[in-house]
């Protein structure tokens, strides 16, 4: 959520800015604007009846003890007429404030000033690559899965619809291995391994940025408030939620892997084969609580974590600076880190490393106290798949495919998980 006395003082700056993301957001920040001035305008015309109202009541204590008890009379109804009047208005002041709150969550973070600038992901830029492309081949991860009998798609179909997949065999412990061949890779790095629940309440969707805005994307539980989670991010980071936290006990560092599970309405037509877009997915997610001088280091190294287990398992991949056209709603900045996928020939995002600055902090209630003092501040908070494990599933079929040997090769770091197995042999 936008602070909104930075849209009261800076408002022009922050319409600029909103303006270079991929939508049109000047209807919602000009309803903000003009509600917000009413609400001010009310406010103080409050103060002053409340100050009318105290003078009266002071007033009244005077003309009784003068004996003067028709004038305490009239000031006694034109004190109950300003209460009247005042209730009146912190009535319409409550209202407004809540509306100017809901149109606030409608409002996307600001772009960082080393945001690249740019309408759509064309205009994003590759920062660096890694790992030597040496592995060309034609057959698509399905069909390697489904000739090694490591996923079965027409079975999990029958059981739950499209969109949704079956590991089975070497194929569920290859997805269990990567789970716990990430979480002890980055439990090592110092972040705290969580295992949270994966149904939340609808304003934890709200705390990080889901809800109202994705509504459509989220699997809801019926006649309830309730939802499944997208990602671990959203449980992760709202941990600490109507929380103060000492700002010295920062940074917080945590990982947990779970399913997600997303409607990905749009997505029609889009990956309809394989396993890079689900309903129902398997991640391992990173999430930072950070004081906000730190945040963009901290960024930084949350995305050398992220490309950490990649190196290690020998995937060659690449880094790119979103644009501001392509930015998450709740991202002032973020890196994508994309894989290679032989049979498409081209990158896939295995990743998305973002800095959120104070944007879900203020959404979530989540503060910080400055070394005991009255002062509150609100933390950064940072996200990234640490990763998302289908794709990494994915890219280890078509990159460790040998035809020749009728084989997939098992990457070294990821053998002592699989009971050492060095590769996963056609029967």
């Amino acid at each position: 959520m936008l602070d909104i006395k930075k849209i009261r003082e800076n408002y022009q700056e922050l319409a600029k800015l909103l303006s270079t993301r991929n939508q049109d957001y000047t209807a919602s920040l000009e309803k903000i604007f003009k509600l917000d001035q009413q609400w001010r305008g009310l406010v103080t015309k409050t103060q002053e009846l409340e100050a009318q109202r105290n003078q009266q009541s002071k007033l009244i204590g005077q003309l009784v003890r003068d004996k003067k008890q028709q004038e305490a009379d009239q000031s006694k109804q034109l004190v109950s007429k300003l209460k009247t009047d005042i209730d009146k208005n912190n009535e319409l002041i409550g209202q407004l404030a809540s509306e100017i709150s809901q149109e606030l969550l409608t409002l996307p973070n600001i772009p960082h000033h080393s945001v690249p600038q740019g309408a759509d992901e064309d205009a994003n830029q590759e920062v660096r690559k890694w790992g030597k492309i040496t592995k060309e081949t034609n057959k698509p991860h399905w069909e390697i899965a489904e000739k090694f009998k490591l996923i079965d798609f027409s079975r999990a179909t029958k059981l739950s619809g499209s969109r949704f997949i079956m590991y089975t065999n070497q194929g569920a412990k290859l997805v269990r291995a990567l789970a716990n061949f990430m979480l002890d890779q980055h439990t090592q790095r110092g972040y705290q391994e969580q295992l949270p629940p994966l149904i939340v309440n609808s304003n934890i969707l709200v705390g990080t940025g889901q809800l109202p805005k994705f509504k459509d994307d989220q699997f809801k539980i019926a006649d309830r408030e309730q939802y499944l989670i997208p990602t671990a991010e959203v449980p992760l980071t709202n941990i600490y939620r109507d929380e103060i936290l000492n700002l010295e006990h920062l940074p917080i560092k945590m990982c947990g892997y779970t399913p997600c599970f997303r409607l990905e309405a749009g997505s029609a037509g889009k990956d309809t084969r394989g396993i890079i877009r689900l309903h129902q997915f398997n991640k391992v997610e990173l999430v930072k609580i950070v004081k906000p001088e730190d945040s963009y280091q901290e960024l930084e190294s949350l995305v050398t974590d992220a490309e950490h287990i990649l190196q290690l398992l020998e995937i060659p991949y690449r880094v790119l600076a979103l644009c501001t056209g392509d930015l998450g709603f709740s991202a002032a900045k973020t890196y994508d880190l994309e894989l290679w996928l032989p049979a498409q020939g081209k990158y896939r995002e295995v990743s998305s490393c973002s800095n959120c600055e104070d944007f879900q902090a203020r959404r979530m209630n989540l503060r910080a106290n400055i070394g005991g003092a009255d002062e509150k501040i609100l933390p950064h908070t940072l996200n990234g798949s640490g990763l998302a494990i289908d794709r990494v599933v994915a890219a280890i079929l078509e990159n460790y495919y040998d035809a020749e040997q009728n084989e997939i090769a098992i990457p070294k770091a990821l053998q002592p998980y699989m009971n050492n197995l060095t590769a996963i042999k056609f029967n």
